[in-house]
């Protein structure tokens, strides 16, 4: 690895803080991850005892980070640095190799989170399936995305009737998990006890 003030040289050069989806989807996509954040936070609150709640937590930290990054493109920031790492260690003719390891790691660890969760909510889930679900859409978009494959990468950014289909992709996820706090928010009924 190289010293620190390479690794900043080389993230100056590929990316830049800024607004990184300025259009009327990205502040969409924006505040449904803020939506989803905050619907996860009420159910991890107020079902404290329930099985999942750690499960919720963890939503609400994953969709506040994907929020933040939906803005500030950190995996370009990534992508960037590694580029530049690469020309500046030598390795960039061998980079292939480097990007499917990394690869590879991203997969394995989605499987082992999402089949973690699976295995840890195997007696609430069907009370949160939903986000199980909806979180397996939110990553593998993720993933996809951090993957960069430039024919998926022409398919994810189609148009449907003007909106783009990475849009529709990553927000069917997080309608998921927010149907599914709405669910798990909905009051209880009480019965009505006969007079």
């Amino acid at each position: 690895m190289g010293s620190a003030a390479t690794v900043w040289s080389c993230l100056g050069q590929g990316w830049q803080p800024g607004i990184g989806d300025p259009g009327l989807t990205g502040w969409l996509t924006v505040a449904a991850y803020l939506a989803s954040c905050a619907l996860a936070w009420r159910v991890a609150a107020r079902r404290p005892r329930v099985a999942g709640r750690g499960f919720w937590l963890l939503l609400v930290a994953l969709m506040g980070f994907l929020a933040l990054n939906k803005q500030l493109d950190l995996q370009t920031a990534l992508t960037a640095t590694g580029r530049c790492m690469a020309h500046a260690q030598g390795w960039y003719e061998n980079r292939a190799q480097v990007q499917l390891a990394f690869i590879a790691g991203l997969v394995a660890l989605a499987v082992l989170v999402v089949g973690g969760l699976a295995l840890t909510l195997r007696g609430s889930l069907r009370q949160n399936g939903l986000a199980l679900a909806g979180l397996v859409v939110v990553s593998a978009f993720v993933l996809v995305r951090a993957v960069g494959f430039h024919h998926v990468d022409l398919l994810i950014n189609r148009d449907f009737g003007g909106v783009r289909s990475n849009f529709l992709f990553e927000t069917a996820g997080l309608a998921l998990i927010a149907l599914n706090a709405l669910i798990l928010l909905k009051p209880r009924g009480r019965a009505v006890r006969p007079r």
